[in-house]
């Protein structure tokens, strides 16, 4: 008996009602009151760094933060996730600027947003789990690898020009300009290196926030010529945007569909993946379609004040989770908290050094980069996913994120047929000795293990020319077939026509339900003709002795086996 579907309203209910519905009082609102606050220093610097390495302004970023991630913990469906901008958006949305400018990306944004409340509301969530691992490994590694490599120039303070857009001129381009390395190396290396000390010995210290505190103060008070906030984008503003909209034409639409899609794509993926993570923690389920209307309008509303794409956060939600967060309300404090710093220090913003926030990234670059389950792949998974694995991470680097998962889905959709095809065996009786009891002389039995489908429909196609002597019945033992597509059950058509045009009969035998009603739509079960369908291979076997004993063939109606279905 099947369970009954859930409800969609229930599928697409906060965690906060929930959570509120449960009961909250004083001592979880002040639990979660600190795990926001300390996410909200971890996120501080992030969210700023995030929106300068995608090539726009740092308030972008604490923007994004803020009416997103409020929106992500209000409407979501994890109790603990964090959303904001993320280090896998970068690559995307430095394409998308240079090529459709800032208007194009909110417009985009705006769309990715649509796209996923669409797919909350046409139950989409539960198909994320399908994106193979080797395909998520692989970007994820591939995008770490290009910020990194973004972050060389403002790391070392490096005198040259624009960096080159592409991945593979980048690198000649920095070691063209080693000789011109500034005193902005010591304040982002030594910051690099906080950060990695505190994270070694001290890591419930936000190493980001101290390490942009005090690289800050020492470029300020040591007077060192390094390029800040202040001097490159002229600080930050103490308020949130009006919303706006942006101008729609279906031109730009049209244009901006393959970014949205993208957009939309790694944004359910990674909330997803976030939560997934966060249930692992905490022993919770989250609701994926719940999950997905929230990124959603978060997205929507990004674009509407000017904001990034945003999705959950996999090391803000795991930080928010071990400072003792309870419920959504943590991540909406975080929000509120960020909101907070925005319009009580924006000018202090000012005086932060580009080198820093470029340690930050790289650390960040580090974190994406799982390198320990990346190497572990290589060493480990079968060669097909290695291949996966190598392919889409080196698309990335080498030509953009959209190709890299279009051709790693498809990969990986080739590479699964073909080992779902290589399952499928088909076997005679001499193969089988046990299914050669009682078959009458002048009858042949294959057994079908496996699922029938276009990739292994060849397999099915040669079992009539591995018959030999030209059998007068030819049985198929499908009790073994789970599944049928419309490629199969085109071969089992054409290996009953083929049999006919020898003057044999093909007896079905133990026909499972999907197959058995693919068959049918077809027409099969009812052609008057050389095909004949039985319950288990004992009535096949009798309904065989029946035809050649008669010498002529009988229809299916009038049958021993009739009674099958």
């Amino acid at each position: 008996m099947s369970a009954t579907p859930v409800p969609l309203t229930r599928e697409l209910l906060p965690k906060l009602v929930t959570t509120l519905r449960e009961g909250y009082g004083l001592a979880a609102l002040r639990t979660d009151a600190i795990a926001g606050l300390t996410v909200a220093i971890v996120a501080l610097p992030l969210a700023m760094a995030l929106a300068i390495a995608s090539g726009t302004t740092p308030d972008k970023g604490l923007v994004t933060a803020v009416v997103a991630g409020f929106l992500i913990s209000a409407l979501g469906g994890s109790r603990v996730q964090i959303g904001g901008p993320t280090g896998a958006f970068v690559v995307v949305v430095v394409g998308v600027i240079n090529q459709h400018g800032y208007d194009g990306l909110v417009l985009a944004t705006l769309m990715a947003g649509v796209i996923l409340v669409a797919a909350a509301l046409l139950r989409l969530g539960q198909w994320i789990k399908y994106i193979p691992e080797p395909v998520v490994t692989g970007f994820t590694a591939g995008i770490a690898v290009i910020i990194f490599s973004s972050q060389i120039k403002d790391l070392l303070g490096l005198s040259m020009g624009a960096v080159p857009a592409e991945f593979i001129d980048k690198w000649p381009a920095f070691w063209a300009a080693r000789d011109t390395v500034g005193v902005a190396a010591l304040v982002g290396l030594g910051a690099l290196a906080l950060i990695l000390c505190l994270r070694r010995w001290a890591p419930r210290i936000p190493g980001f926030l101290v390490a942009v505190v005090l690289g800050s103060v020492a470029a300020f008070v040591l007077g060192l010529p390094v390029e800040t906030i202040g001097s490159k984008f002229g600080g930050i503003p103490d308020h949130l945007p009006m919303p706006v909209m942006p101008d729609v034409t279906w031109g730009k639409l049209r244009t901006l569909l393959p970014a949205a899609l993208t957009i939309a794509f790694l944004a359910g993926v990674e909330s997803l993946l976030s939560a997934v993570v966060a249930d692992g923690m905490t022993g919770r389920r989250h609701r994926p379609n719940a999950e997905l209307l929230a990124q959603g309008v978060a997205n929507t509303a990004s674009a509407l004040v000017g904001g990034l794409p945003a999705t959950g956060a996999i090391a803000r939600t795991v930080t928010n989770i071990r400072s003792g967060a309870r419920s959504p309300v943590s991540g909406m404090l975080h929000a509120a908290f960020l909101l907070l710093f925005m319009l009580v220090f924006s000018g202090l913003a000012a005086f932060v050094p580009l080198a820093v926030l470029a340690a930050v990234l790289v650390v960040v670059a580090w974190n994406m980069s799982d390198a320990g389950r990346f190497l572990h792949a290589l060493r480990t998974a079968p060669v097909s996913d290695r291949v996966l694995l190598l392919t889409t991470f080196t698309l990335t680097i080498a030509i953009d994120l959209t190709v890299a998962i279009e051709v790693g889905v498809l990969l990986a959709a080739v590479l699964f047929m073909h080992r779902m095809s290589e399952t499928v065996a088909v076997s005679d009786s001499g193969e089988q000795p046990g299914l050669a009891k009682g078959l009458p002389t002048g009858a042949a039995l294959y057994r079908i293990d496996g699922p029938m489908f276009f990739g292994a429909a060849r397999k099915l196609l040669d079992v009539l020319d591995r018959t030999g002597g030209a059998p007068r019945v030819l049985i198929l033992d499908m009790n073994a077939v789970p599944m049928l597509d419309a490629t199969g059950a085109d071969a089992l058509s054409t290996l009953v026509a083929r049999a006919a045009k020898r003057g044999a009969h093909v007896v079905m035998a133990g026909v499972q339900r999907q197959p058995l009603g693919v068959l049918r739509g077809l027409g099969l079960r009812h052609r008057k003709g050389p095909v004949i369908f039985a319950a288990d291979i004992a009535r096949a076997k009798a309904e065989a002795t029946h035809l050649l004993s008669e010498g002529s063939g009988t229809s299916a109606g009038g049958s021993p086996a009739s009674g099958a279905d």
